[in-house]
């Protein structure tokens, strides 16, 4: 199961390790749950990008995880980032990260937000057949148009960007008018855009949306006289979950994509999930084991608020007994979370040696979409989050404190 785990993960003396450290030090100096980011693997996920596309502008998918430790340590391997909101902008620019390496997308951009792209000098993505001129008012000077290609992505439907219904982007026809304004409202329209979807896991729908999209910019230049400097080819490779799943390898994935695109204009990747996926292990400690109705359940101390993906989309996750790694399972469990929610199922059926209280449970491939989407459901606060390289470990998210909750309260 390691396949799963961080480069860095090793069974030492019976025990789950990260970047050299025991997951029970690391579970005991930081408390559970805890997310656990190996920056090794964070590093290595950024330069197999680099290499499949050397020169492309690579900005990481900040939705993923806005954390600006980890935007700093993909800043060094020369990332930028892919933000939509005010929040994530922050996160970025705290980061260091310059506006020209910063894109700003989102399909219902406020004044304020173009206000602040404007101000920060980033590349906006336009999603909407009014952004052009509401651009240009709030001062933005480059741009991309987003176009929806019309492909339907083979991934959960929540997750599909690029179908004839999305919400996201533009048609050709919406597209091409769109651009046509933004040159005439003095806006640099720098290239086109298209994202296909998310956690996917082959190519053919990407190299489709590929074509349609140069079948757009043929016609742009046909129509309008407009060739593209810049286009961005979205992100969304899966990683593996479960043993049983199958995902291509970024050397695999992105040069099919690539070397379709002319040599004479900017490429850029968006990749999100598959930078820091991988990368995240969460630690929590088992509470109650019982049997109920024939099914064996082990809680444990976080579940939905944490990590809300098995009940948006039926994620799968496979575990092990960190602090008892080497020993073998002799049945199957339920892994339940602590909320007041029969649905707060984490993993539905898992092999594990029967859990004890106390003992830590580790889930792999939780770096993306985790954190990202957590809430405080039942007043439970979100868990901490940490860095490790070297046998050292480095907080990068404090722990929420109960009295977080109450700040807002009046």
């Amino acid at each position: 199961m390691l396949e799963l785990f961080p480069i860095s993960a090793r069974i030492d003396n019976g025990e789950l390790s990260l970047g050299g450290m025991p997951a029970s030090r690391l579970a005991d100096e930081h408390g559970t749950p805890l997310v656990v980011y190996c920056e090794e693997t964070v590093r290595a996920q950024a330069r197999a990008y680099r290499l499949a596309a050397p020169q492309a502008l690579i900005v990481y998918g900040t939705k993923a995880f806005a954390n600006v430790a980890l935007l700093r340590v993909l800043a060094e391997e020369g990332i930028g980032a892919d933000v939509s909101t005010l929040g994530e902008l922050a996160f970025a620019r705290e980061a260091g990260i310059a506006g020209d390496r910063i894109l700003f997308h989102g399909n219902n951009k406020s004044d304020d937000e173009l206000r602040a792209a404007a101000e920060t000098g980033v590349t906006v993505v336009l999603d909407a057949p009014d952004e052009p001129a509401r651009a240009a008012a709030a001062g933005v000077r480059r741009v991309l148009v987003r176009l929806t290609p019309g492909v339907e992505a083979v991934t959960h439907q929540s997750i599909q960007t690029a179908h004839d219904a999305s919400k996201f982007g533009m048609t050709p026809d919406a597209a091409l008018a769109a651009l046509a304004a933004s040159r005439d409202l003095g806006l640099e329209v720098a290239g086109v855009h298209f994202h296909v979807g998310s956690q996917l896991a082959r190519v053919e729908e990407s190299v489709v949306a590929v074509d349609r999209l140069l079948a757009f910019c043929a016609r742009a230049n046909s129509e309008l006289g407009w060739r593209p400097q810049v286009l961005d080819i979205g992100g969304g490779l899966g990683i593996r979950y479960t043993r049983d799943e199958q995902v291509p390898q970024i050397s695999d994935f992105i040069p099919q994509l690539v070397e379709r695109l002319p040599k004479d204009v900017q490429v850029v990747l968006e990749p999100g999930r598959s930078l820091v996926g991988r990368a995240g292990v969460t630690l929590y400690r088992v509470g109650v084991v019982k049997e109920s109705g024939g099914i064996s359940y082990a809680a444990v101390d976080g579940g939905m608020s944490d990590n809300p993906r098995p009940q948006l989309y039926g994620a799968r996750y496979e575990a092990l007994l960190a602090n008892r790694a080497e020993e073998l399972p002799d049945g199957v469990f339920r892994i339940a979370g602590k909320h007041c929610e029969s649905g707060d199922v984490l993993i539905d059926a898992v092999a594990l040696p029967h859990p004890r209280r106390g003992d830590l449970l580790a889930v792999p491939a939780t770096g993306a979409y985790t954190l990202a989407m957590a809430s405080t459901y039942n007043g439970v606060p979100n868990p901490a989050a940490v860095i490790v390289a070297d046998g050292e470990a480095r907080e990068i998210r404090a722990r929420q404190p109960v009295s977080d909750l109450l700040r807002f309260e009046r």
